[in-house]
């Protein structure tokens, strides 16, 4: 974009996030977004925060304008936009932190599907009250890559190139077999041994790491890990597997934990975690196909927060450690089930921050288990009636349910006498916690709310106020209600 500053910064992860920051409003008749970006390019496996304002007239036809829903997508189902958090490829890498007229938009662990034109829309209780910034912001997500160039007698020259264009200023950092090289520049020339491999990544942000390449040909020595990240609950079990590749003899291999390097005899020498006597009697290896290693690890607690690494050595080399590992965070369970309004009605979404798209789910209907339901998205009906939760190894959420009968209390009891002080409230068992509005019946089908709290306060009662008042409770699920008559007594 002509005239785009570019600048880096460091998302809350720490990963680098590179944007194009050009700010830009789409609006009309004081309905408007303002986004801080309208385009970013990020790396595959760092986070990324997409921020926007927006606008809205406080009254329309002498009614105050409340804001219902906000919301972020990139898709739509008929011709209506699909909350993004109930798109399983984002569960567990969602999240919205919305205030007054402000929202964020954060997604971690980004994948390159995730490339796509990100849009904020705003619900109000005004009729026709909804907007969309369009267009939104285009997120471009990739990675580094190792591109060969071209030879000079027996060297050959290494590229670390990225789509995202980066600060001129930018420091790289160059492996061979797993260790580091002491480089700066994009460009690496060398001579390089055919068999070993080579990767790149800019300086203090090694976890977004280029694929491996060979020095020459197809195949070399190198180790791929399943997965970079693992998020665990306490308690549970974890799988940590990589696949291993190499053409001489192997005399050792073994996973290791450099934050355990306290515990080695030497610190720059990695030793046998099945050796550690953190793990004792909780770390299995396990060797279902040759090439292909897997730490498991049992009854997990929140020190065993770490890096791991495999490590192998052969008759001639070894594979070095500096290359990142595969991270595990283990964290106490924290499942709940958010209640989403969507154009077929509420939808109910497993989250958790430690969960993915790709977590076994178990979801619970009145306390029974729902066969065939096993996605982080309830397919099924919410029956209002009934309470939903969902679970995950052995955790489980607390139940969402419908608002009961709401109750209605006056205070104080006993005759109203014109001039007092007279409080109606309104109150009823939900989860998530009821929304209350107040409406006084006076023959007119478009009844206007009087007060959208839980208490109806008058300072100094009126004749004029006598009459039938009822309350309404809410929480996306369904919406419940109860009259109470007012009869104002003159002295």
């Amino acid at each position: 974009m002509s005239g785009a500053a570019l600048s880096l910064r460091a998302a809350a992860s720490g990963f680098v996030v590179f944007l194009l920051t050009v700010s830009v409003i789409q609006g009309q008749n004081d309905w408007g977004v303002t986004y801080s970006s309208t385009e970013i390019c990020a790396l595959k496996g760092s986070t990324v925060e997409i921020n926007c304002t927006y606008t809205y007239p406080s009254r329309i036809d002498g009614r105050d304008t409340m804001v219902e829903e906000t919301f972020w997508f990139t898709t739509l189902q008929g011709n209506m936009p699909v909350d993004l958090r109930t798109h399983s490829g984002y569960a567990g890498r969602v999240e919205y932190s919305c205030s007054e007229k402000s929202c964020t938009l954060r997604i971690t662990d980004l994948r390159e599907s995730d490339s796509a034109e990100y849009k904020f829309r705003f619900i109000t209780d005004q009729e026709g009250g909804r907007y969309i910034g369009s267009p939104g912001v285009t997120l471009r997500v990739t990675g580094f890559q190792v591109q060969r160039g071209n030879s000079k007698s027996r060297k050959t020259q290494l590229n670390c190139h990225s789509s995202c264009r980066l600060p001129r200023q930018t420091s790289y950092i160059w492996y061979e077999n797993g260790r580091r090289i002491w480089s700066k520049r994009s460009s690496y020339l060398d001579t390089f041994y055919s068999t070993y491999s080579y990767s790149c990544a800019v300086e203090g942000h090694e976890d977004v790491l280029a694929p491996p390449v060979c020095g020459h040909g197809y195949s070399c020595t190198g180790v791929k890990y399943t997965n970079r990240s693992i998020c665990a609950f306490k308690g549970s079990s974890v799988d940590i597997s990589c696949i291993y590749r190499n053409y001489q003899t192997i005399r050792s291999k073994f996973w290791f934990s450099p934050e355990r390097f306290h515990q080695w005899q030497s610190p720059s020498q990695p030793e046998d975690l099945s050796e550690d006597s953190q793990f004792a009697g909780r770390v299995q290896v396990l060797e279902s196909e040759r090439g292909r290693s897997t730490l498991r690890i049992t009854d997990l607690t929140e020190s065993d927060s770490a890096q791991y690494h495999f490590k192998f050595t052969t008759t001639r080399s070894d594979w070095r450690s500096s290359l990142p590992g595969t991270t595990l965070t283990v964290t106490a369970p924290d499942l709940k089930v958010q209640v989403i309004l969507s154009p077929a009605g509420p939808q109910l979404i497993c989250y958790s921050s430690c969960l993915t798209d790709r977590s076994p789910f178990i979801w619970y209907q009145n306390d029974k288990k729902v066969e065939k339901e096993t996605s982080p998205s309830y397919a099924g009906y919410v029956d209002p009636a009934d309470s939903y939760s969902c679970g995950y190894e052995g955790h489980r959420s607390v139940p969402v349910y419908a608002p009961k009968l709401p109750s209605v209390l006056i205070s104080p009891t006993g005759d109203i006498m014109r001039g007092s002080s007279v409080t109606l409230t309104c109150s009823s068992d939900a989860n998530p916690a009821a929304k209350y509005t107040w409406y006084k019946k006076n023959g007119d089908p478009d009844l206007h709310p009087l007060s959208k709290e839980p208490q109806l306060v008058f300072s100094s009662i009126q004749s004029s106020d006598s009459g039938e008042y009822y309350c309404t409770a809410d929480n996306k699920l369904a919406r419940t209600s109860k009259s109470v008559i007012v009869d104002v007594k003159c002295e």
